[in-house]
Order: C-alpha cells, then sequence, then structure tokens
C-alpha cells in the first residue's frame, strides 16, 4: 500500500511540475480595442477623422480587423477585413480606394498591410505597437479614392 501510495504522490508531482514548466503563448501586441488619439494624429490631406474605435484580433497567423467611427464630414464609417499572413488578397468592406488586403507580419510589434482596388495597390499601412503595449502607431501611403496623395500618421491608445 506504501509502494503504491508513493507512485502516486510521484506521478502527481511529475504532472504538476510539467503542467507548471508549459507556458502559454504571448498575447499578440495588437489585439485588443484601440481608440484614435485626434490630437496626436496627421492627415494629409485633411479633414481628419473625428473619431475611430479599432478592433484587432491577431496571433501569429492572421488578424482581424473591425474600425468604426465618423469621417472628417461627420459620415459614420466601417472598415472590416479578416486575412492571414500568407502574401494572398483578402476581402475589405468600407474602403471606397481598396477591394482587397493583404498582410504581412513584419515583426511582433509591426504588421503591414497593402490596400489594392481592382489588383492595383493604392495603399501601404504599416502598424506599429509601442514596446509598453500602450500605443499603437499606423502610417498610411499611397492613393485614396480621388487619387490623391496620402500620408497619413494615425495615433491609437490601447483602451
Amino acid at each position: 500500500m506504501r509502494l503504491n501510495l508513493s507512485r502516486i504522490f510521484t506521478v502527481v508531482l511529475l504532472l504538476a511540475a510539467l503542467a507548471l514548466s508549459v507556458t502559454p503563448a504571448a498575447a499578440d501586441q495588437h489585439s485588443g480595442t484601440w481608440k484614435m488619439n485626434a490630437a496626436k494624429s496627421k492627415y494629409s490631406p485633411g479633414p481628419a477623422a473625428k473619431s475611430l474605435t479599432l478592433k484587432v484580433e491577431s496571433d501569429e497567423n492572421s488578424v482581424k480587423i473591425d474600425s468604426k467611427g465618423t469621417d472628417g464630414e461627420g459620415k459614420p464609417t466601417h472598415v472590416e477585413y479578416d486575412a492571414k499572413f500568407d502574401g494572398k488578397d483578402y476581402p475589405v468592406t468600407g474602403l471606397s480606394y481598396g477591394d482587397t488586403v493583404t498582410v504581412k507580419r513584419i515583426d511582433a510589434n509591426t504588421i503591414q498591410t497593402t490596400i489594392k482596388k481592382g489588383g492595383q495597390v493604392m495603399m501601404t499601412v504599416t502598424s506599429k505597437v509601442s514596446a509598453d503595449g500602450k500605443t499603437r502607431t499606423s502610417t498610411f501611403k499611397g492613393k485614396d479614392a480621388q487619387g490623391r496623395a496620402v500620408n497619413n500618421v494615425v495615433m491609437y491608445d490601447k483602451q
């Protein structure tokens, strides 16, 4: 009996040690809800968006974006896409200057999104999360639906 109890204790101890040694995957820095910080954002050309709330679900394989807000003219906006980091085009809704996106993970804190319309690249968006995970900077470079050059820097605060 004492031998069986000793074996059971040893097995339980080993299982507990194994459970403690398995570390959960680190949460992706991009995931969460982000609100645009209008005072720190720069839009060229304007007008700047009045508000933006960005919900991001991201891991090592893909990113899902759901952005809602109010544009510079007071009209509601809603942009959505769900894309894998595999170099393929995925549909995007809510953009006048794009119908597909391709996403690329540059590093743990940086994602690059290429927005296309009819197969033609219109905009590249590089989004980087700060080392402390509290801010997200998205730099938009390309052309808008009217063909004007765009160079926007949108700052977000983590909620």
